[in-house]
């Protein structure tokens, strides 16, 4: 008897420790190296020259124009990609929980977005905004809206939007597909219950809807923001971060400074990266256990 007790209270440690080492492996041991490497002059470039060097790399970052550059387009990046997705994968949502003919298939094609990986994304939006040979000009030059071809991801001006456009296409699906799932999870007699006292379909939204998938909301924001921070084949495909660095998050900074080998000033930039969004996410994991507590 003994035995077996000691068996079941065990069990479930050597059930989760695969799991536990894969995440060690792929996780936590990277995150400790680079942790490492973003307090050396790590440049493969220069070998001999690799040492501890303490916090330059951090200072230096501090200086560093492009840097900064870079998180403001990250802010931007992020505020306006996920914003977007946010809305219009509501919009999706609210419309595909509806009956209609056809609504599986619908559903159905309305993923693909999400289900294309990001590199091919990132090719099909380059050649959808190519200034010589294009969709996007072809359309307006048919409709009469332009009168010459416009090099969309070649231009300061546009490249930005181009990508947020990309990004925000691609998103739309997670948003809807999350929050179609809260949606069905509404009990119906709350919506019954604000009917009979007279509410209206856009109050029932604020009054009964967003309040019911509020953490669905939530942890889906979550998740997305992260994503879309930590993005690079969307933008490296369409633009490399460029023209004249109009593109490049920091995402995409610290991945142009990997390819250079500099890993250490890279290191430092995603260390850096990880600790801002861990500010964004921390914050609502603790309020999110407090609510499940109370």
């Amino acid at each position: 008897m003994k035995f077996l007790e000691t068996k079941n209270k065990y069990a479930p440690y050597a059930l989760v420790a695969p799991a536990v080492c894969i995440v060690l492996l792929v996780v936590f041991i990277p995150v400790i190296n680079a942790m490492l490497m973003s307090f050396q002059n790590y440049d493969l470039r220069r070998p001999k020259e690799i040492g501890f060097v303490g916090l330059i790399n951090y200072i230096n970052m501090c200086r560093d124009p492009l840097f900064w550059n870079a998180l403001l387009r990250t802010v931007l990046w992020v505020g306006f990609g996920v914003g977007f997705q946010f809305l219009f994968g509501f919009c999706l949502a609210l419309l595909l929980n509806q009956y209609f003919v056809g609504r599986g298939v619908v559903r159905s094609v309305s993923m693909v977005p999400w289900v294309t990986p990001g590199v091919l994304i990132g090719l099909m939006w380059r050649w959808i905004f190519d200034g010589n040979f294009g969709v996007l000009n072809d359309l307006l030059l048919k409709l009469h809206l332009i009168n010459d071809k416009i090099a969309f991801l070649s231009q300061t001006s546009t490249a930005f939007p181009c990508v947020i456009v990309t990004i925000v296409w691609q998103g739309i699906p997670f948003f809807a597909l999350m929050i179609l799932a809260g949606l069905q999870q509404v009990p119906h007699e709350l919506y019954e219950a604000a009917e009979m006292d007279g509410a209206g379909k856009l109050t029932q939204l604020f009054s009964v809807t967003i309040p019911t998938i509020r953490n669905t909301l939530g942890v889906t924001l979550l998740l997305r923001i992260i994503w879309v921070a930590n993005s690079v084949d969307v933008i490296f495909n369409m633009t490399e971060g460029g023209p004249a660095y109009s593109t490049q998050t920091l995402s995409v900074y610290i991945y142009n400074k990997g390819n250079a080998l500099n890993l250490g000033y890279a290191s430092t930039m995603a260390i850096t990266l990880a600790v801002l969004l861990s500010m964004v996410a921390v914050p609502y994991v603790k309020s999110t256990f407090k609510g499940g507590r109370s």
